[in-house]
């Protein structure tokens, strides 16, 4: 991306307010227009504002471009053109909130903020294991001041492209890299096999279409499970290992041997079973996903915190109906 290693406040800023509630493929285009049709703050400024709204059409949100044209006017008058230089002055322009300021004193100054993104959550949250909803008051409170203590101060601006770059490429939202991951040692999402539940968004929970994806791991004549916890549905009622998506997979034996390799470190092992679809209404939500049967010859690390039980044992514990539709179906054979 262009705006990456740029060190002009102006188009920094200018690359931020455009990204805000914009994918980067779309932002893109915009970006490279307004630098070329106003390089410098001052043609900003001086610009007209129907050709700049005109400039601005398709990105939506409007509000972001009255607020470009009313800071670009506000430092031209009131500061000569020169970008202000420290966090406070930042925050207070018009349009800028924490994370924007945040990346243009880092990324123009090299000041120590960090620069707490989606990828930075991310990354965050499957490293130190820490399953607080990410969009709650708590979370963007505790996570601001992680990120900020794991700050290369002295380098801010590397360290906080870094680790975005790091959550974009490596620690992805889906199927993320874990095998290749210089990190994953230390990582106590990726030891306690939670890096596909990891981060957790509140708003998340009241999506209306789930697919759940049970991996039922058999190992000698014993089956793993775990307990649900947090807030969300079926809480305290036993289940499989499970990965969650708001969308269908069309699975085959690549994506499973990807997904069990790569997220879970299992590489030897046989996939004997895999189900039908299965789907449950509740009373907000619609439930689907299917089951597979994994026999392992081993128990890897990312699995280690699992109950093991034997086939009898799981009939004392309490199951969701959904796990229960595939109990009473599947013919599990000691």
């Amino acid at each position: 991306m262009p705006w990456k290693g740029q060190k002009d406040a102006y188009k920094i800023w200018l690359s931020e307010i455009i990204l805000q509630q914009t994918r980067v493929q779309q932002g893109l285009s915009y970006y490279n227009k307004f630098v070329h049709l106003y390089p410098q703050i001052f043609d900003l400024a001086q610009a007209p504002d129907d050709e700049v709204f005109k400039l601005w059409e398709g990105l939506g949100y409007y509000s972001r471009c009255k607020n470009l044209l009313h800071t670009a006017r506000s430092i031209v008058a009131e500061n000569g053109g020169i970008f202000p230089k420290t966090y406070d002055e930042i925050i207070k322009l018009k349009g800028v909130g924490p994370y924007t300021a945040a990346a243009i004193a880092s990324f123009a100054y090299d000041l120590p903020f960090a620069v707490v993104d989606g990828n930075v959550y991310r990354v965050l949250s499957r490293f130190f294991g820490i399953d607080l909803p990410i969009d709650s008051n708590a979370g963007k409170k505790l996570f601001f001041e992680l990120a900020n203590e794991c700050l290369d101060k002295k380098n801010a601006a590397h360290y906080n492209q870094a680790v975005m770059d790091f959550g974009a490429v490596v620690c992805k939202p889906q199927l993320p890299t874990c095998q290749a991951c210089v990190l994953r040692k230390k990582c106590l999402a990726f030891k306690k096999g939670l890096v596909n539940q990891l981060p957790v968004k509140e708003k998340q929970l009241l999506k209306s279409n789930r697919w759940f994806y049970y991996f039922v791991f058999r190992y000698e004549d014993k089956v793993l499970i775990n307990q649900r916890t947090g807030k969300d549905i079926w809480r305290q009622l036993y289940e499989f290992y499970v990965y969650e998506t708001f969308s269908e997979i069309q699975w085959n034996d690549k994506k499973v041997d990807t997904f069990l390799s790569e997220q879970l470190g299992i590489f030897n092992y046989n996939l004997t079973t895999t189900s039908s679809i299965y789907k449950q209404k509740l009373t907000h939500q619609n439930i689907s996903g299917q089951f597979f049967e994994i026999k392992l010859e081993e128990i890897p690390q990312s699995l280690a915190n699992f109950s093991i039980l034997s086939l009898p044992e799981l009939s004392g514990l309490a199951f969701p109906r959904f796990i229960n539709q595939y109990l009473e179906k599947a013919d599990f054979q000691d």
